[in-house]
């Protein structure tokens, strides 16, 4: 996917002055759900200590922590540079690389096992994108992926879209520096997405095997796994 791509521009615009207040921001609006989904998100990574682990979409470097305090040797790639020298700063023993999602600068097999956060809703073909993460994985390592859902509980639906509607939106207003913009965006892509995409069926078509899914708090959040 060419950089110009509107999908792509309007998630590096959106989300290129948030490094500094990224993580505290994102566990309040989350009501402290986010760094424990990112905890789950790397308790999936079946790899022994050592084993290189490429952490994709990586942002301020929260799930590269985790990674590297397990001790695996991490690389950590974000196409936002505001957010990776955050994350270069937060995790000095990890390397770290600009670079997309959709054309990774790796060899083919040079990693044990792959992560990534929050990423197929910004990218235009997510089977595609995929295909290209399970191209850097060793066949039989892992990939696990966390995401926002949707609740499938009426109840639990009715109070998800009360926040994302308005909730959301308020709370961006009060914290300002660019958290007005998520605010208003994120309820929308969200159910958008997965209005569109059933996420278990785009990892099978991509090839990606033993494909799992758990849903995290209520439905909010889903951890997607499964094995290159």
């Amino acid at each position: 996917m060419d950089a110009t791509s509107p999908r792509k521009r309007h998630a590096i615009d959106l989300f290129a002055p948030l490094g500094p207040t990224y993580d505290r921001y994102a566990a309040l609006l989350s009501f402290g759900q986010d760094p424990r989904w990112r905890r789950f998100l790397v308790s999936r990574v079946d790899a022994p200590r050592g084993a290189r682990v490429l952490d994709v979409a990586c942002g301020t470097g929260a799930v590269t922590r985790e990674l590297a305090a397990r001790g695996y040797d991490v690389v950590g790639l974000d196409q936002n540079d505001g957010m990776l020298a955050v994350a270069r700063a937060r995790v000095p023993e990890a390397a770290f690389v600009t670079g997309e999602a959709e054309r990774l600068p790796f060899e083919d097999a040079s990693f044990d096992a792959l992560t990534f956060t929050y990423l197929l809703r910004y990218v235009d073909d997510p089977v595609a994108t995929l295909r290209e993460l399970a191209r850097v994985v060793r066949p039989g390592g892992t990939i696990a992926m966390l995401e926002f859902a949707v609740p499938r509980n009426p109840v639990w639906r009715a109070l998800w879209e009360l926040w994302v509607r308005i909730g959301l939106p308020a709370a961006g207003l009060v914290l300002r520096g660019g958290w007005l913009g998520v605010g208003r965006f994120l309820g929308g892509s969200i159910r958008g997405f997965h209005r569109r995409h059933d996420v278990e069926g785009l990892w099978r078509e991509a090839g990606i095997a033993e494909v799992r899914a758990r849903r995290l708090s209520l439905g909010g959040g889903v951890v997607v796994w499964g094995r290159a």
